[in-house]
């Protein structure tokens, strides 16, 4: 009874054991993301000051959002913005949605209206300023939105006029990097009035002569960037970019050298008068020969500028080229008459020199100083100063140009090889190096004379292993018997 007992509970038992547990239905969890717009209206809401809210909005700004995400957070910042008593807040905001606007995967155009719209309350010029940066931000987001792009540079012209230099700077970028070289269209696609809106050009050409060198400065860039844009600038500004040359401040004559050499690369064998006198020249000797006088400039900024654009200017005639290895001042372009010519016009005219008067032969026009043409004075010497001058900086400049030149013509290759290991016995080992460089790169156009090796070879004697390594192929030698 006992064993059969036994057995009954160990089958009871084992049943129990064997039995399958349910498993009770896992639970599903939703992850989700808080949103960055209420996290910055709750964090903007507990701001008590304007230094508050300026640490939020930096602290949001290194901070990254999604691309469906960026015009809830747009709506938040623009909300706060309106209720935003204090500029530097109000800046920020407008910093941060160009910031927005640059996110991968979104379409600023939905944000446009909304920041077009802050244009129509704000009085703070630096703010505003801001916002035209903004602005372009979302127009290089939209290149092929053509009614995007004029609306903007609507904006930017009805701007122009504000008397804060950097909102006219803000605005002539807008143009410079939007506009066209024909009439914009409005929203409709129309053409607008010439007399309302004109041309990027002609708008941007009027502030050439701004009161404030930045802005002189900016619209010479704005030009230099409807160039680099593919379109075509025209030749009418010429004597305008020249006259910038002669400006009181370094910013806009390094510009203006660009705007020169642009123009002389567009239409080199234009010809253009010189002024006071009657003869002419084609358009890439003359800028050849502003550019060249700027190798003299106050600024070494300028200089530099001036020696490496000279390095460019490949199609210079031979001419106005060996003029710059020359110190001796050419004659002022002016057309010089021979003796028989002279001595006719003296018939004609029933005078003659009796020699009883001083100087009564003597030339009667007096040439002032200052209408010395450009070219006369600034194309000689122009590689002879660069190359002596007293920054570095200059010095290898020159000598860089000097090689894009003598590469390209052999003749001038000869005549600057002087000059050239001239600078062998630079003090500046970085001069000496480059200069060694060059003769390598025009090797195949020179021939060195017996004492111009021995000023090559007296560097092999430097302790410096460089300069003496790179002599091995630097360039042939042929003795002149």
């Amino acid at each position: 009874m006992a064993a059969h007992l036994k057995k009954r509970v160990y089958e009871e038992f084992s049943k129990v054991v064997q039995l399958p547990q349910e498993e009770a239905p896992a639970k599903k969890l939703r992850l989700t993301k808080p949103s960055k717009s209420a996290a910055l209206h709750i964090d903007l809401c507990k701001a008590s000051n304007p230094t508050d809210a300026l640490q939020y909005l930096l602290h949001f700004a290194r901070s990254s959002v999604e691309a469906e995400s960026v015009e809830g957070v747009v709506r938040i910042l623009l909300e706060h913005y309106y209720k935003e008593q204090d500029n530097s807040v109000r800046l920020k905001i407008a910093s941060l949605i160009g910031l927005l606007s640059k996110t991968q995967n979104f379409n600023p155009e939905s944000i446009l209206d909304d920041t077009l719209n802050t244009f129509n309350t704000e009085k703070s010029h630096q703010v505003l300023a801001q916002l035209l940066d903004t602005l372009l931000v979302i127009g290089t987001q939209l290149p092929e939105s053509l009614i995007v792009r004029h609306r903007l540079i609507e904006v930017a012209y009805k701007h122009l006029s504000d008397t804060y230099f950097g909102v006219r700077n803000k605005c002539l970028q807008l143009l410079g990097c939007l506009g066209n070289v024909d009439t914009p269209l409005n929203k409709d696609g129309q053409g607008l009035v010439p007399a309302v809106i004109g041309d990027a050009q002609s708008l941007i050409s009027d502030y050439f002569a701004d009161q404030d060198p930045r802005v002189r400065t900016a619209a010479i860039k704005a030009m230099l960037q409807l160039h680099e844009r593919g379109l075509k600038i025209q030749q009418t500004i010429y004597d305008q970019a020249c006259q910038l040359l002669c400006d009181d401040y370094e910013q806009v004559r390094s510009a203006a050298v660009q705007m020169v050499w642009v123009l002389s690369q567009l239409y080199p064998e234009s010809i253009v008068p010189i002024p006071s006198s009657n003869e002419q020249v084609r358009l890439v000797d003359d800028s050849f020969g502003k550019i060249s006088h700027m190798v003299s400039d106050g600024s070494w900024v300028v200089r530099v500028q001036a020696a490496k654009t000279l390095g460019n200017m490949l199609q210079v005639s031979p001419h106005f080229l060996e003029q710059t290895l020359d110190k001796k001042l050419m004659s002022d372009l002016r057309r010089k008459r021979t003796a028989h010519e002279r001595a006719k016009e003296l018939y004609a005219s029933g005078e003659f020199s009796s020699g009883r008067k001083w100087a009564d032969d003597a030339p009667k026009e007096k040439v002032d100083t200052s209408a010395v043409n450009l070219i006369a004075s600034g194309a000689c010497g122009a590689f002879v100063h660069g190359l002596e001058d007293e920054m570095y900086e200059v010095r290898i400049a020159a000598v860089d140009a000097l090689s894009a030149l003598a590469q390209s013509s052999a003749s001038f290759a000869e005549k600057c090889l002087d000059f050239l290991v001239d600078m062998f016995n630079d003090e500046i080992e970085e001069v000496r190096l480059q200069s060694i460089h060059v003769l390598r790169q025009i090797s195949t156009n020179i021939t060195l004379r017996e004492d111009q090796l021995d000023t090559v070879l007296a560097v092999l004697e430097q302790s410096t292993p460089t300069p003496s390594h790179l002599l091995l192929h630097a360039s042939r030698w042929e003795p002149h018997m």
